[in-house]
């Protein structure tokens, strides 16, 4: 599970050490800049953040509330009032100062049943087939909720290991799921989508160009692997007017 830990600079903690001896956590970076946590988030796929309620320019709190998409967060704390509020922020844990390597062990091995758990539930529901077409939806576990997606906003679909990045057409963010494009693919119709790479499936209807090797959806240059190439091509002289 990769990890970030939030807290002030010069914080004299053994949280980073604590997070180090587990096995299945890997600390993707230890930061004591919000932005430096944003930028991460932004770039990585984090599944768990360690964040102090106590930092320089916002509370660790506040930073959770301003995120849009939250992976697990747990909150360290020398404030056991602070608590409720945690928990109601839906945080996987909260870990009171000095911390103990018994107690985090209970917090990191509740995570990774969460994210066990996560792995193996399906993430996508088709919606009934009498909808009319043009309106299918699919549902999207993400964020501790389920969201309902149109397949006619999806631009296309971006494969990341155990984790996918649909983009759609309005949102300048990706919806990010736990899921594989192999099982999506077998959710979605083969009229409307394409797998082109073994990283990224394409909505036929919104694609503006194509040539030998990449297509191109809006400002987006998605390669075309050479083993989809020939049905790529066949699905593309189909709809050929």
């Amino acid at each position: 599970m990769n990890c970030i830990i939030l807290e002030k600079p010069h914080t004299q903690s053994s949280l980073r050490e604590m997070v180090n001896m587990v096995p299945y956590f890997h600390l993707m970076s230890y930061c004591s800049s919000v932005f430096d946590a944003y930028e991460i988030l932004r770039r990585e796929k984090i599944d768990i953040v360690f964040v102090d309620t106590v930092l320089s320019k916002i509370s660790g709190i506040d930073f959770i509330k301003s995120l849009d998409q939250k992976p697990l967060f747990v909150f360290v704390s020398d404030k056991p009032e602070l608590a409720v509020e945690g928990y109601n922020l839906n945080a996987l844990d909260f870990l009171l100062k000095p911390l103990s390597f018994d107690r985090f062990l209970k917090t990191a091995n509740k995570a990774y049943e969460c994210c066990a758990t996560e792995t193996k539930r399906s993430e996508f529901v088709s919606e009934p087939e009498h909808q009319e077409a043009g309106h299918k939806t699919i549902l999207v576990k993400t964020d501790y909720k389920t969201i309902l997606i149109k397949l006619n906003n999806i631009l296309y679909i971006e494969g990341l290991k155990d984790y996918i990045k649909i983009y759609t057409s309005g949102n300048n963010k990706p919806v990010i799921t736990l899921n594989s494009l192999k099982r999506l693919q077998q959710n979605l119709p083969a009229d409307r989508f394409s797998r082109v790479h073994k990283s990224y499936i394409v909505g036929l209807d919104h694609i503006n160009a194509i040539n030998k090797t990449q297509v191109m959806i809006k400002d987006k240059f998605i390669p075309i692997g050479e083993s989809y190439r020939s049905v790529f091509s066949q699905r593309m002289e189909e709809l050929r007017i």
